[in-house]
């Protein structure tokens, strides 16, 4: 008997939330290309035709309404090829909505999936807007059995399982899974557990992009029925690659793709990918001109510009230095060189002159009390008011510059350098952000190394540096690692060697700053667990979780 051969093709998509047009050609174009090389299935990623995730639009009965004509026309756009599309989009069902995944076939509708498990936790929240299904969906083309799974399935046996039953020998999965850290390691050994208790084979095609503070990576691959990678894409760029289903008589499908596989990239170069795709999905697809920046000679600054530069070109960055008389020679002269290497626009606003306004205005009203914070935080809003004036005048969005050791300590002052519209580094530690200048400059160093090594400081008063105010970076970032990211307990954490005074400090700090990073903008998402939708801590709580261990 001859064997079975089916060709496959796995479309990783940038995909914009509510772009039903844009989406839908994106999706035929990727069909006739898959088509002219010879696929029969063409798998798109999850909610291909409405983005993920549409979130309370979901609930809207015009944006179903509209999605339901944009999947007719998709049907008859479709109808000249000889391909199976597999396109995901909700559906409603008697009154009941539900995350599908659509067949089309020669101008029809071959079938429906309905996803079985419904993710509610970390930054997903489907079972607000969905309706769980059970129903295995399989279809047979030449010879071979597909299974369709969704995203969320795949993590528990059931679906995998009801799949593998009903006599599918491949098992496809459209995904819309968003990139933190060490992610990819974490989808192979799920899809190996899956494909170890069903024999089937998986492919497995996930969503690429920027959509408000969450980056989908891509990183589709297929994992034959010996848990071996047949296929790995690349991360942070669309693509398209092929594979073929093969099938003996008796024997299990064997996945063979001659697209070759993509190079891991190392933890740093990850990041800096995720940044870059994260400023220019959300800088595009808003449709905002361009960036501005505000300088500061520092490292975070120096980051967000080179990341800022990299993700939209050098003409659609502006970069703003706003000296006080507390600003040091050296971070002007640094600032200068960066931009000269970016050749990007920049403009020097001395702020004195506001300053002494603002110190006089307020002369009455602090008369007989001693100078303090309050002046140094008027300095960043003066800052925050000019860059926010620019942007109003240009339309050019202001990139914020503070690190997620800042935003969790409270190191940052409110109006002021928080102000702005799109937070590059919010969840990037400080000591990461040193690594990712060196990598960046592993490149070609674009970031003065001065900027680097010097000890960094908010530059508010005379010979500030942050280590008056905080722990070490490398102890603080510990520190608060374990506690946010880890969950771990304050005596597990003063277990592991760190000093009482440290970490009362950083979760003192962490607990009573809520109230400023409900009100920071969005930013981008790279670790398991960002300030946003993971973090949902009360700001009014009187819990005390350093109980007993304040003097």
């Amino acid at each position: 008997m001859s064997l079975s051969r089916v060709r496959l093709a796995v479309a990783q998509l940038n995909l914009t939330v509510g772009d039903l047009k844009g989406n839908r050609v994106k999706i035929l174009e990727s069909a006739y290309q898959a088509a002219a090389n010879g696929a029969r299935i063409l798998l798109t990623p999850e909610l291909s035709l409405t983005g993920y995730s549409p979130e309370d639009l979901l609930l809207r009965p015009s944006f179903q309404r509209q999605t339901d004509q944009s999947l007719k026309q998709l049907i008859i756009d479709l109808a000249d090829l000889d391909l199976y599309v597999v396109v995901g989009h909700p559906a409603m069902r008697e009154g009941e909505l539900f995350n599908a995944a659509s067949l089309i076939y020669k101008g029809q509708l071959a079938g429906v999936y309905h996803k079985h498990d419904l993710p509610n936790r970390e930054v997903f929240d489907e079972e607000r807007y969905f309706t769980p299904d059970n129903r295995p969906f399989v279809f047979e083309v030449d010879g071979i059995k597909f299974g369709l799974n969704i995203c969320e399935d795949t993590w528990n046996a059931y679906a995998p399982g009801a799949a593998a039953a009903a006599g599918a020998e491949v098992l496809l999965v459209p995904n819309a899974s968003p990139y933190h850290m060490g992610k990819r390691s974490i989808r192979d050994s799920v899809v190996a557990k899956r494909v170890a208790e069903t024999g089937m084979a998986i492919v497995y095609a996930n969503l690429v992009g920027g959509q408000d503070e969450l980056i989908f990576d891509g990183s589709s691959f297929a994992m034959c029925g010996n848990q071996q990678v047949a296929l790995r894409m690349p991360q942070f760029e669309e693509s398209l690659a092929y594979l073929d289903a093969i099938s003996k008589p008796g024997c299990s499908v064997e996945l063979i793709s001659d697209t070759p596989s993509a190079k891991d990239l190392s933890n740093e170069a990850q990041v800096y990918e995720a940044l870059k795709l994260g400023v220019r999905d959300y800088v595009t697809k808003n449709r905002f001109p361009g960036a501005i920046i505000g300088l500061s000679g520092g490292v975070d600054s120096a980051l967000t510009l080179a990341v800022a530069v990299d993700a939209l070109g050098a003409d659609k960055v502006r970069a703003v230095m706003m000296p006080s008389p507390y600003t040091a020679e050296i971070s002007l002269t640094d600032s200068r060189d960066m931009v000269k290497r970016l050749g990007v626009r920049y403009d020097e606003i001395a702020i004195e002159s506001c300053m002494n306004a603002f110190e006089s205005s307020l002369a009455p009203q602090f008369k007989g009390l001693a100078a303090d914070t309050t002046e140094e935080n008027l300095q960043a809003r003066i800052r925050g008011t000019m860059l926010m004036a620019l942007s109003n005048k240009t339309g050019a969005i202001v990139l914020t510059t503070g690190n997620k050791s800042e935003m969790a300590t409270g190191y940052c002052t409110l109006y002021g350098d928080m102000a702005g519209g799109f937070a590059v580094i919010k969840d990037i530690f400080k000591t990461l952000v040193y690594a990712l200048c060196h990598y960046r400059n592993a490149i070609s160093e674009v970031i003065p190394e001065r900027i680097i090594t010097r000890p960094p400081s908010a530059e508010l008063r005379p010979d500030q540096v942050d280590q008056d105010s905080l722990p070490p970076y490398d102890v603080l970032d510990d520190i608060l690692f374990r506690y946010m990211e880890k969950d771990e307990t304050v005596e597990n954490i003063l277990a592991s060697g760190h000093r009482k005074e440290d970490v009362v400090k950083a979760v003192k700090l962490l607990r009573i700053n809520e109230y400023k990073r409900r009100q920071a903008p969005v930013g981008i998402k790279v670790t398991h667990r960002a300030f946003g939708r993971d973090w949902r801590y009360p700001i009014t709580s009187k819990f005390n979780d350093l109980e007993g261990f304040q003097e």
